[in-house]
């Protein structure tokens, strides 16, 4: 009984630990890669506000919204700014709540990730309407995970570009526990017990069975090389849509936080987009 106690302690202990992404505030800007910006503030749930950078390109009614992953910030994903804006877009980042430079609220999960990218998608149809004439979200690993969960809930979105998602929190979370000692039957406990946290299932937001409800193409990116979610999990997530399969883009040697060698990929990214038609219906 007592060792039953103590491993369900251990257990609680060991999830609440891992609600808690580290934090990394920015040190550098937009400007170190000479991109000119605006430093945005955007209110989110619960009176939250999440900081971000803007930047704009004149003429342009395309936007694409880059959200990091977990314990990242905008800044990490800056080496995918200059090409992609280059190309024509304008370019929203944001830090997701309690990350960055963003206000801090509680707990961290790929649900809230995407109310935080919701957030910056009613945000620039508010303020930069007309930049929204092709609206494209592009995420990283649990940002990846949220923006797929956000265009499965949405009919206005353009595009989608995942880079190393997850295929299921279930084998996420396990992964996560494997570090400890947990018997299975406490283990099984726990991962009913994260979903009473996070307010949802794990299957009902699980990228390889939300995939199927985004109505927009996508295009899954992952390294071959990524040891925190090897590259099995961008085909079980690509297998699982029937029909016409999402494009793929596996980066030869490129690890889970390989954003720099993506970056050698950007014709390909840009490629994607090129095809891509505008999307004029409101959620």
């Amino acid at each position: 009984m007592i060792i039953a106690v103590v491993a369900v302690g251990a257990s609680l202990l060991a999830i609440h630990l891992g609600f808690r992404a580290p934090r990394r505030v920015e040190r550098g800007s937009p400007e170190d890669y000479d991109l000119a910006y605006e430093e945005i503030w955007l209110p989110t749930v619960a009176d939250k506000r999440l900081f971000s950078w803007w930047l704009p390109l004149a003429g342009s009614d395309s936007s694409i919204i880059i959200l990091h992953g977990w314990g990242g910030n905008a800044e990490l994903m800056l080496p995918l700014v200059a090409p992609l804006h280059r190309a024509g877009l304008n370019v929203l980042l944001l830090d997701a709540r309690n990350h960055g430079r963003s206000d801090s609220a509680g707990f961290s999960s790929m649900p809230r990730f995407a109310e935080d990218a919701d957030a910056a998608i009613d945000w620039l149809k508010t303020h930069k309407k007309e930049s929204t004439g092709r609206l494209v979200l592009l995420g990283h690993s649990v940002g990846a995970a949220a923006m797929l969960l956000t265009a499965s809930r949405r009919n206005d979105i353009s595009a989608v570009i995942s880079i190393a998602a997850f295929a299921h929190p279930d084998s996420m979370m396990r992964s996560y526990l494997d570090r400890f000692w947990i018997p299975e039957i406490i283990k099984l406990w726990v991962l009913r017990y994260v979903e009473w946290v996070i307010g949802h299932r794990f299957n009902d937001i699980a990228p390889m069975n939300r995939l199927r409800y985004v109505q927009c193409p996508v295009l899954l990116v992952h390294g071959t090389a990524d040891k925190t979610v090897p590259v099995t999990d961008v085909h079980l997530i690509r297998e699982n849509v029937k029909g016409k399969k999402p494009e793929l883009l596996l980066i030869e040697g490129g690890g889970h936080e390989s954003v720099g060698k993506i970056k050698l990929h950007a014709k390909e990214l840009i490629t994607f987009l090129e095809n891509i038609k505008p999307v004029h219906t409101s959620n």
